[in-house]
């Protein structure tokens, strides 16, 4: 899982952000300490054994994305620009290029395949003791087991 969380971090750095804005931190760990604006994967689930004899596994995958809050309207354009469904700024779509071609691999051979399926949690969070506004992704990820 950790090759698999690294790459997925790997292609949410493919994000264009408005000009002037720093460049998106992306890890595949959750970090003591954030950049923002900051991706990161979190917290998983698996469902074992979804085709027989280990040939399938199901990983959802939550990942966070934080933005800092110095004036509340542009982190709220900023986020909102992150969690799009499309655009040049959407992790949504930056994250389904790893997708590959028709009948590749996804994430460069680590999935059979990928889908960002929904946005929760659009709130301020949290982390280290400093508040950020953010928002969840849910990507779910199937390969072998």
């Amino acid at each position: 899982m950790s090759a698999v969380r690294d790459a997925v971090a790997d292609a949410a750095r493919g994000v264009v952000l408005p000009e002037g804005l720093a460049r998106l931190t992306a890890t595949g760990y959750v970090p003591d300490a954030v950049t923002v604006p900051s991706f990161f994967t979190a917290d998983y689930t698996v469902e074992y054994d979804r085709a027989m004899n280990r040939g399938l596994d199901k990983v959802e995958l939550t990942c966070q994305v934080l933005v800092g809050i110095a004036d509340d309207r542009a982190a709220q354009r900023l986020l909102d620009a992150l969690l799009s469904g499309s655009g040049p700024a959407s992790l949504k779509a930056a994250i389904e290029a790893a997708r590959g071609a028709p009948g590749e691999s996804a994430l460069g051979g680590l999935a059979d395949d990928l889908h960002v399926t929904r946005l929760q949690g659009y709130r301020w969070y949290e982390h280290q003791g400093t508040t950020y506004l953010g928002g969840q992704l849910i990507v779910n990820i199937i390969g072998e087991g």
